[in-house]
């Protein structure tokens, strides 16, 4: 005889499927794709109507509506969009008058400054560290801080806007985030932290230039900011700085009388951070709006999404 007893199921009682709600069908699967007869909207189609696929449509087409209603799209990136090659993707999006204001720390403005200027960026810094001429690099620091330094003489000018003004006639300002954003009058800004880029460890540094023009560019981020009520704000791969810039911008724009409430907000990201989760797509859209965490390679993701508008938009 057993010491412990079991219990009895045969006084289980069961529901036929037919009476459950279930949150998956058939319908929804994949439809698999052949390249030589179907189109790659058909591809889009085709992907699974669950989960995170339906969340990027989704997302896709509220971006699309809010351009028809004339609200703001608005950007954040760090500098690994930069680095992965995706500046030609979100430059197509503000030629298409999608994207309405981008905004960018200062380490992904580096990155758009020598590709623009030089066609390469992005050292190997353990290689350079060891030597002690990691960030070094002489160009990119007296370009970058002699710009700032000039534009101080400008009260209106930010810290964007003096880049892209001053790449207009760089072999390569067409990928060049800063050069075609401000040759399209979209707003551009740069955040910078003192001490985190490597312009800043540079001689030709002036914290005070650095300092005013990021400044001046929170104050531009916060106009463009203000108008967010029925619009999109997208972060990709900053964890920390824009998440912290984008929080304070919609303090300053409730704080001063706009309502900048009821939008959609998406963090984009390889792996979810705190801050980017609460500041960008939580804390922003709460009792209001909604809120997308898409999690995945920036290089794979974002193209995925601007293709998905681009169908969208035309009715696809």
């Amino acid at each position: 005889m057993a010491k412990y007893r079991q219990i009895d199921f045969s006084k289980i009682r069961t529901i036929s499927i037919g009476k459950r709600k279930s949150k998956v069908r058939s319908g929804d699967f994949a439809k698999v794709f052949d390249p030589k007869r179907e189109t790659f909207a058909r591809f889009v189609d085709g992907l699974p109507h669950i989960l995170v696929a339906q969340d990027l449509r989704d997302f896709a087409g509220t971006i699309v509506a809010s351009r028809q209603k004339n609200k703001p799209v608005i950007v954040l990136i760090g500098a690994h969009v930069i680095k992965v090659g995706l500046a030609p993707v979100l430059i197509d999006l503000v030629r298409r008058k999608i994207v309405t204001c981008i905004a960018m720390n200062s380490a992904a403005a580096i990155h758009d400054v020598e590709t623009a200027l030089f066609g390469t960026t992005s050292e190997d810094v353990q290689k350079y560290l060891a030597t002690g001429t990691f960030g070094m690099s002489r160009e990119t620091g007296d370009f970058i801080n002699g710009t700032l330094d000039r534009a101080m003489a400008d009260e209106d000018l930010g810290y964007g806007e003096a880049l892209g003004m001053a790449l207009q006639r760089s072999p390569n300002r067409k990928i060049s985030i800063l050069a075609e954003c401000y040759r399209l009058s979209v707003p551009v800004t740069v955040h910078a932290a003192i001490g985190t880029d490597i312009v800043h460890q540079q001689p030709t540094m002036d914290g005070a230039a650095t300092g005013e023009l990021s400044f001046r560019d929170f104050k531009i981020l916060c106009n463009c900011v203000k108008d967010l009520q029925g619009g999109v704000v997208m972060n990709v791969g900053s964890a920390v700085v824009l998440p912290e810039v984008f929080l304070k911008a919609l303090t300053v724009a409730r704080n001063v009388g706009h309502k900048a409430r009821g939008f959609t907000s998406a963090n984009f990201d390889m792996i979810q951070q705190y801050r980017s989760r609460l500041n960008v797509v939580q804390r922003p859209t709460a009792n209001s709006g909604k809120g997308f965490l898409f999690t995945g390679h920036h290089e794979i993701m974002i193209p995925l999404l601007a293709a998905m508008i681009k169908l969208r938009a035309r009715g696809r």
